[in-house]
């Protein structure tokens, strides 16, 4: 084994990042957007041996509607022209803080000026019997779904099996089985809680949400504990044994119960872990002012986020605050709003939402539902001080832009709420056309993206979903706006050359979201665009 040290520049110019999946991934692109001249030297560490790539969309190639390279998020030639050392397969196994080193398991030595870790989170394996080996290996058939490698070996599995069970009734367990579904599997979701994805529906929305599902092949088990695993006479999976005497019997498992912060390289560098890395306001270690942590490892002001969304908020203040070009820069936490990225179900859920309406006044939460389960349709507002403090929207895709809106804008609310939940009521319904939506919506909230910079690419020449996604990021994050993103683009290209009807609504929080003022705007030739 073959020892080597890099002191090729100035220590202090020197950031090593530990972990190429999106949260390393995009803060290596942040660095270099404020470090055009390379001033920096970036080396990235990556455990995979795969190129960084979208995990979000990772149900999208199980379900057969991606290939792995649709979801490729970094290219060897876009390292090699902005000078980053890109090394895959070399996974970082220690940090020596006081000589400011990171050692890869195959001997390699890097020094570093500053430190960030973006090591992300495990698939969590529950201690059931017979799941796994004394080695942590799975029984053959089951598979954790979390890399690329896990779903190409479910794909592979996926030729011999008629049914499958997944083990996690969760956001991402849900998205496997409906890939599975897809894929023409008997699906089963066996789900340990009373109704599904628990951490952002309440029970009513869950019940329709479950309802939905079994229509699209999909069916659950609820409040079952997994006691054990089945296996055939080739000590295969076979089936899953339940708390109730019941069983679940299938070819196939995909285990999806939940993931754990990756921390063992930062506790065993003495660094301050709880969840995950504590970090301060600049997203620096509390133990060390050179180390910063991003991503689904880091905990700030003791929360640790799972979404696309927060850590590559976090990679922009990082990258602002390490090249120098906003050294104050701050992190103030993010404002979650998450969706089920599956076909034929349309949920967001965001903020605060389990309150329930109290007839007695104990609770100062306005609460408005309108439950419609025959057509898979629930709405849910919980209202604090006039503002949206959390909504639950299952089966109503015309709410959910306007909803999203007041929720991240903390915007003074309209009288009728009911309104927000139900569009059109009461006149003749009217279609969720991108026309109608303000410029200041925000379309992608993974990058930030707003309707308006959608707009203004498109007329300045990028006339595809792809190109706008190359200019503003648009639609490269959990992919949830993608239709929208493709809405607006066909309703540009479908209007007079050169020109648009623009919607134009006031800044601030007296803006009202719900009724944009058309204007008819006349673009001039194609501007320049920004670079991605």
């Amino acid at each position: 084994m073959t020892t080597l040290r890099t002191t090729a520049s100035p220590l202090r110019s020197r950031v090593v990042v530990v972990g190429h999946g999106m949260a390393g991934a995009r803060v290596v692109e942040e660095l270099r957007a404020h470090d055009p001249g390379h001033l920096l030297h970036v080396t990235v560490l990556g455990e995979e041996p795969e190129a960084a790539y979208n995990r979000v969309l990772l149900s999208e190639v199980l379900a057969g509607r991606h290939r792995a390279d649709d979801i490729r998020l970094g290219t060897d030639a876009w390292s090699d022209d902005h000078g980053v050392d890109r090394r895959l397969g070399s996974a970082a196994i220690s940090i020596d803080r006081s000589a400011r080193t990171v050692t890869t398991a195959a001997g390699d030595v890097v020094d570093y000026g500053v430190l960030i870790l973006a090591t992300g989170s495990r698939a969590a394996v529950p201690p059931i019997d017979g799941l796994s080996d004394s080695e942590g290996a799975l029984v053959p058939g089951a598979f954790v779904f979390r890399t690329l490698e896990d779903c190409r070996g479910i794909e592979a599995a996926i030729g011999g099996a008629r049914r499958a069970v997944v083990l996690g009734g969760g956001l991402l367990g849900l998205e496997a089985a409906r890939g599975l579904a897809g894929r023409g599997l008997d699906v089963v979701v066996v789900h340990a809680v009373g109704h599904l994805m628990e951490r952002q529906l309440d029970p009513d929305a869950g019940a329709i949400l479950r309802r939905s599902l079994a229509g699209l092949g999909v069916q659950v088990r609820l409040g079952a504990a997994t006691t054990g695993v089945m296996r055939d006479a080739d000590g295969r999976f076979a089936g899953l044994a339940l708390g109730d005497g019941g069983v679940v019997l299938a070819d196939l498992l995909v285990v999806s119960c939940g993931v754990r912060p990756e921390v063992s390289l930062a506790k065993e560098a003495g660094l301050l872990v709880e969840r995950g890395v504590v970090v301060d306001n600049g997203l620096r270690s509390v133990v060390d002012d050179r180390v910063y942590a991003i991503g689904e490892c880091a905990q700030h002001d003791g929360q640790v986020y799972g979404l696309v969304a927060p850590a590559w908020e976090q990679a922009a203040v990082v990258a602002a605050r390490v090249t120098g070009a906003r050294p104050d820069a701050r992190y103030a936490g993010s404002r979650l709003v998450t969706r089920l990225k599956t076909e034929g179900i349309d949920l967001a859920s965001m903020g605060e939402t389990d309150a329930v309406h109290d007839p007695d006044g104990g609770d100062d939460a306005e609460v408005v539902v309108v439950s419609d389960p025959a057509r898979g349709s629930y709405g849910k507002l919980v209202v604090r001080d006039g503002r949206l403090a959390g909504a639950i929207l299952v089966g109503s895709p015309s709410a959910v832009g306007a909803v999203t809106q007041a929720f991240d804008r903390r915007s003074l609310l309209p009288s009728d709420r009911i309104g927000m939940l139900l569009p059109g009521r009461g006149r003749a319904a009217e279609p969720d056309t991108p026309d109608r939506m303000p410029r200041t919506a925000t379309v992608c909230r993974c990058n930030g993206v707003t309707k308006g910079a959608i707009q203004d690419c498109v007329l300045a020449g990028a006339r595809t979903v792809e190109a706008v996604a190359d200019v503003t990021r648009a639609a490269t994050g959990c992919g949830g706006c993608r239709p929208a993103v493709e809405g607006i683009v066909d309703w540009l290209n479908a209007a007079e050359p050169h020109t648009a009807l623009r919607a134009v609504a006031p800044d601030g929080d007296d803006a009202d979201p719900f009724g944009p003022v058309p204007e008819l705007v006349t673009a001039s030739a194609a501007g320049e665009r920004r670079p991605a």
